[in-house]
């Protein structure tokens, strides 16, 4: 005979790398955070978007805080690739993964922050980081100026009544037509569903497919450089 005394949960904390890199010159200027995408890392994100440091900005990487098993073995576990929330399918759980990983990036920009001169903040997301920026964005449209998400999708739906609250924040929604990883279409109903709310937002397919490839790069500085960020 055998009798469960006592179930529970305890917190586990784990260290999360984040990178600050300054570009320019100047003492004031925007932020740029970028959230890779799903089995990741900050090293290799920096590398695909090293264009995106000729803009003159505070640059910040943060790293998911989910490790992604390495089955080669082969890999330190320093440089597994990481994730940013827990999705089986289940909608509640999958908001309340990207609810905990934004409050993880909130504490994390609220301490970045503390000694710097930040005009405006622009979420940059590639995939998995795409879905979480704008998780991110419409739960706290404060901190937020500029959204750019890559290959993703804004889940405008889990902000039913709220989404006029972050109307001022600038979208532009990039996806490759050729995507069979997340199709287009549903990130561009949600595109629309954002400028019936008042949004200035825009959804641009290119010609391109998920990959993170130089077309998403380059059409993201234009887009910034636009909206009055500058060159180095």
């Amino acid at each position: 005979m055998s009798d469960t005394l006592k179930t529970g949960t305890l917190p586990f904390e784990i260290d999360v790398p984040y990178e600050l890199i300054e570009t320019g010159f100047g003492k004031s200027k925007p932020m740029i955070v970028y959230l890779h995408g799903f089995k990741q890392n900050i090293e290799y994100f920096e590398k695909k978007v090293s264009r995106m440091l000729e803009l003159n900005a505070y640059h910040l990487f943060i790293q998911a805080p989910y490790p992604v098993y390495d089955t080669t073995r082969k890999i330190k576990v320093s440089r597994w690739g990481r994730a940013w929330y827990l999705y089986d399918g289940d909608q509640e759980q999958f908001l309340q993964s990207m609810e905990a990983a934004s409050a993880f990036i909130q504490e994390i920009l609220e301490e970045v922050v503390l000694d710097l001169n930040v005009e405006k903040v622009c979420l940059f997301g590639y995939s998995m980081g795409a879905y979480l920026g704008g998780y991110y964005a419409l739960s706290r449209p404060k901190s937020v100026d500029e959204l750019i998400t890559i290959g993703g999708r804004i889940k405008t739906e889990a902000f039913e009544g709220k989404r006029r609250e972050a109307n001022h924040i600038n979208v532009l929604a990039l996806h490759g037509k050729n995507d069979s990883s997340v199709y287009p279409e549903p990130q561009k109903e949600c595109v629309e569903q954002l400028k019936e709310d008042g949004f200035k937002a825009e959804f641009r397919l290119v010609n391109a497919g998920h990959k993170l490839e130089d077309i998403f790069i380059n059409e993201s500085k234009e887009w910034l450089m636009s909206l009055g960020y500058s060159d180095t």
